[in-house]
């Protein structure tokens, strides 16, 4: 393949601008060569809106270029479809851009493959095979830039039904997991946007309310942001504050967990303040409650104990001006910026600058591998792998349903997540369509299919071949079933030859009579005795015929009445 794309002059000026100003100057040829080798290679393909398909790639390179990744993540996103879309191979990929990109494109394309294959099956499950299908991070970044212009486009499909499964895969999968890196920016976009496709009536009805307190508000709002300043400035605290407009969704959510109307809310106006530091952050707070009456239960302290992903701030509920309910948020700007943009956040620190809090946060610690002395941002990517769901795969059926199993889980361990009598009844596997022993250890993405006989049991070896708590106990239970089984048969056998011996014709109806004498439950669990050989079978015939005389009635060892 020639190296024929660094002419300029197939360039989007407006793009070309924004990458200059976001000083990607050291990658900026890389970057122009990325772009006229995707305008190349989707050239004559086009979007549902019938707009040109590479509007697609250069919106998420720009999305990413907006939340400050760095040219590799950049690059990325230009390439992500070429593989998927054209006749370009990963190792085309890595002879024209590198190594490093051509493993995020090739990460990009096959969690693409696996989105495509198998959609909304069992969403949270697919969220963490989306994670754990991923060495590193800026892979899932580009998937959620890629989903987030995706449904800002979403009305270029005309197929409603259409429109609202990729909005509800979007609300079940895409926007967890924005969560869950937290990078609340794009988590509520993606949920305002969902929600106005889903329920439409719904989201209006809110909206409608909202401007309706907003108005109503309006005076109070400038009142209470100047307040709080005088407080503040008083106390030598400088500060920054904003009114927030809760979104329609995040409403929508909480009237569903607390089962109330809107006019119950009591957070339905908030203001975020923004301080230098982390200890004015209390201060102010406390001033706060002095100033004003605080609302019972609405405090919540999160940079003491932060959020899975990361968040901090302090929350409170405040009776405000006028008696208005208000909710504060208190952090500081680094916090701010976290809040918005979560793990992309530590590629916002140019010229070598570390991220001074975020090494120390336990999602960083539960997310990242960090080279703790990296001291500038490259060498950072470098290092920076995704350590979650590491000790989990996610397998599939033939059906496309997900199986969540722990690392090292056989074949055997997917049998029996399945249905217990799949296990029981299963003699081998085909593991991506090919034949494998039960024993065989499973893989992210496996697709397994489990091979059944009606002659099938369980191979008590098979307990040293798997390691789910449900296989084990599954296989225990058959063997004791089994073993109870061949008991009674067994039973059944012995007590059949003493009564021919002795010339009586077996009648199970008095057999009623040992079962009082024994204190057992029914026929079964004495013909089970007879068998393990706790009741000889000539006891049987003495105590039903006690007239008659026998040789060698006794019992072997005194009998104790067990339960099954």
């Amino acid at each position: 393949m020639r190296d024929n794309y660094l002419s300029y002059d197939m360039l989007d000026t407006k793009f070309l601008l924004n990458i200059k100003n976001k000083n990607y100057t050291k990658s900026l040829d890389l970057i122009k060569k990325a772009y006229n080798f995707s305008k190349a290679k989707h050239a004559g393909q086009y979007r549902d809106d019938g707009k040109d398909y590479f509007t697609h790639p250069i919106a998420v390179a720009e999305i990413l270029s907006n939340m400050g990744l760095d040219s590799s993540t950049i690059i990325t996103a230009l390439l992500h479809d070429v593989v998927e879309d054209s006749s370009v191979t990963i190792k085309d990929i890595k002879k024209l851009f590198g190594l490093e990109i051509s493993k995020l494109v090739d990460g990009v394309t096959k969690l693409t493959k696996i989105e495509l294959k198998f959609g909304l099956a069992q969403a949270e499950n697919f969220r963490k095979l989306l994670i754990s299908s991923s060495d590193d991070i800026r892979v899932l970044l580009v998937k959620l830039a890629d989903r987030l212009h995706n449904i800002r486009t979403i009305e270029g499909i005309k197929n409603k039904k259409r429109q609202i499964k990729i909005c509800t895969e979007t609300l079940e999968i895409y926007v967890p997991l924005a969560e869950r890196l937290g990078i609340i920016g794009i988590q509520s976009e993606l949920e305002e946007k969902c929600f106005s496709i889903i329920n439409n009536e719904t989201r209006n009805s809110i909206q409608k309310r909202l401007d309706l307190i907003y108005s109503e508000d309006k005076i109070n709002i400038p009142l209470i942001i100047k307040e709080i300043k005088n407080i503040a400035f008083n106390k030598k605290i400088f500060v920054e504050i904003t009114g927030r407009q809760k979104t329609c969704y995040s409403i929508w959510k909480k009237m569903q967990t607390k089962k109330v109307g809107m006019d119950n809310l009591s957070d339905i106006m908030a203001f975020r303040v923004i301080v230098k530091k982390k200890e004015d952050c209390y201060k102010l707070l406390s001033l706060l409650h002095q100033n004003y009456t605080a609302i019972m239960g609405r405090f919540k302290d999160y940079i003491s104990a932060p959020k899975r992903n990361g968040y901090q701030s302090l929350h409170t509920g405040l009776i405000g001006p006028k008696k208005t309910k208000i909710e504060i948020q208190i952090r500081t700007f680094e916090m701010d910026e976290f809040a918005e943009n979560g793990v992309a956040a530590h590629w916002m620190y140019k010229n070598g600058t570390k991220f001074k809090e975020g090494i120390k946060f336990k999602w960083v610690r539960e997310l990242l591998q960090i080279i703790e002395e990296a001291n500038h941002p490259n060498e950072f990517l470098e290092h920076t792998k995704l350590e979650m769901y590491n000790d989990q795969v996610f397998c599939f059926t033939p059906k496309g349903n997900i199986i969540n199993l722990p690392v090292h889980a056989t074949a055997i361990d997917f049998a029996y997540a399945v249905h217990s009598e799949l296990g029981n009844a299963a003699v081998g596997a085909k593991i991506n369509n090919k034949v494998r022993l039960l024993t065989s250890e499973l893989k992210n993405g496996d697709q397994v299919k489990i091979l059944t006989s009606s002659n099938g049991y369980p191979d008590p070896n098979w307990l040293d071949n798997c390691i789910t708590g449900k296989a084990k106990s599954s296989i225990r239970r058959f063997i004791r079933k089994k073993e109870v089984e061949e008991y009674k048969q067994l039973g059944t056998s012995l007590l059949r030859n003493e009564y021919k011996q002795n010339n009586k014709k077996l009648n199970f109806k008095e057999l009623k009579i040992v079962i009082e004498k024994y204190e057992l439950l029914d026929v079964d669990e004495l013909l089970i005795e007879i068998g393990k050989g706790n009741i000889y079978s000539s006891e049987v015939i003495k105590s039903i015929y006690p007239a008659n005389k026998y040789f060698n009635v006794f019992r072997k060892k005194p009998f104790i009445k067990k339960n099954f």
